[in-house]
């Protein structure tokens, strides 16, 4: 599966639910593994925020992002829309704090995905496999799990103390039935909670067009008309228990669904789309970024892990046929064998042996092979992934011309086996190339860096 992002951009506007103003949101297309991104277009230097569980600094009755003092709130429901459209890049312009809450759902997100449409680009999507079981729960019963399955699937429970929410349940098990099973889902609150959450300074734009409305138990009419001017309204009185809202239900279930269409928002701030099954119990947006937060802890250590490779697999390249790519020889020549190469990365292996001439001379009381040429290895393998483009590779060499933040973690010695793993990082323009560059001696990371290379013709 490819990457996607948006054909074009589009603008929608509406009200912030806990702000109350009033805010322009545009989203626009964005380049590979770019992801979700916010800017905050009313300050000042324009921050970015990224739509990552790293920037997230409160999750009560919303999810709240921030970097560098400045912050975003809800944005929950667009990335909800986004994932389930599958969209994996996309720059998110904000004249506010906080996305519009519209209907309160993500149902007209997802309309004005549909009508500027999907642009495939060229890179593959980023997934997080899914192994092992991971489970997270809170001091109560809520809980979160993600379990292995060769496709997205979500279950969600819910209840509450009311014989109308005492138990519901929700399920999708395929990313096409977001938009009609979903997305239209509205969010929710009780009548006994209005109040609270006005006086802590939260839902100053909740109104009956943006959420459901549950009174619980009947109240005295002087209550109800009291908290009915706390928002500027007059509610006719219900007789019984049930929604305020002069309106009706999409789904018996939907309260449960629109908990599901949450989780899915909150669990996108991962950065990646998922091949698991998460089942959430009592899920809220406190649990479901907690949860996040832990996961992206996992993607993280797993990006530090060597990739999985078979000392037995007839390489991809073996010595011969890496001469026939590479101008480099002896003693020069720092890559042994490539193991796998595809349009977007390689891996390759250099044998580290006692015998390197740079031994003799680099703390040859305690050999050490030099960064530099870690990094040489790297740029040769870049090299071969480079040219694998290239029609006619022999006729072209790859100048590096830009290396940043590489790091050496630890030294490496005779005996040691390198793995590099090398891949792009933005898509190639004209014959400028961007790669994000690692190598590994067993499970530990040794260097990494982002590298920059011009392909040029030989003379």
């Amino acid at each position: 599966m490819k990457q996607s992002t948006l054909n074009s951009e589009f603008t929608l506007k509406g009200k912030g639910l806990h702000t109350g103003n009033e805010v322009i949101l545009t989203c626009k297309p964005a380049p590979v593994n770019f992801g979700y991104q916010f800017k905050r277009i009313d300050v000042k230097y324009k921050p970015h925020i990224p739509a990552l569980a790293d920037y997230v600094i409160q999750s009560e009755r919303n999810t709240i992002l921030e970097k560098d003092s400045v912050c975003v709130q809800t944005p929950e429901h667009l990335l909800s829309a986004l994932y389930g459209s599958g969209i994996d890049n996309c720059l998110i312009e904000l004249n506010a704090e906080e996305v519009p809450i519209l209907d309160g759902s993500a149902k007209f997100f997802v309309k004005a995905i549909e009508k500027v449409g999907k642009k495939t680009q060229n890179a593959d999507r980023k997934y997080f496999t899914v192994n092992k079981p991971y489970h997270y729960k809170n001091n109560d019963d809520a809980e979160i799990s993600l379990l292995p399955d060769k496709d997205f699937k979500v279950d969600v429970h819910i209840a509450f103390d009311t014989p109308f929410l005492q138990n519901q349940f929700a399920s999708l098990y395929s990313l096409n039935d977001y938009k009609n099973e979903i997305s239209s889902c509205r969010t929710f609150v009780f009548f006994k909670d209005l109040e609270p959450l006005f006086e802590k300074d939260l839902i100053k734009g909740g109104e009956f067009e943006n959420a459901l409305v549950f009174l619980d138990k009947t109240v005295p009419k002087e209550e109800y008309d009291r908290v009915a001017r706390l928002f500027n309204q007059k509610w006719e009185m219900i007789k019984e228990p049930g929604l305020i809202n002069n309106t009706t239900l999409q789904f018996n279930n939907e309260p449960a669904r629109h908990k599901l269409l949450d989780v899915m928002g909150d669990i996108a701030l991962c950065g990646v789309f998922f091949k698991g099954r998460i089942v959430a119990n009592k899920p809220s947006h406190a649990l479901n970024t907690a949860f996040a937060k832990t996961i992206r802890r996992e993607i993280k250590d797993m990006n530090k892990k060597p990739p999985p490779i078979d000392v037995n697999a007839k390489p991809v390249m073996d010595i011969n046929q890496i001469k026939n790519i590479l101008p480099h020889r002896t003693p020069f020549l720092l890559v042994d064998k490539i193991l796998e190469l595809t349009d977007q990365h390689i891996v390759g292996i250099k044998n580290v042996t006692f015998n390197e001439p740079f031994f003799a001379g680099h703390f040859p009381d305690e050999p050490v092979m030099p960064g530099v040429l870690i990094a040489e290895a790297i740029a040769q393998c870049g090299g071969i992934l480079t040219l694998k483009g290239v029609q006619d590779p022999k006729k072209y060499s790859t100048y590096f011309v830009k290396i940043d933040n590489l790091k050496f973690r630890r030294k490496v010695i005779p005996g040691d086996t390198l793995i590099f793993k090398i891949e792009f990082s933005a898509k190639p323009r004209r014959n400028m190339i961007q790669m994000r560059a690692k190598a590994f001696v067993g499970d530990s990371l040794v260097t990494d860096g982002e590298f920059m290379a011009q392909v040029i013709k030989n003379k």
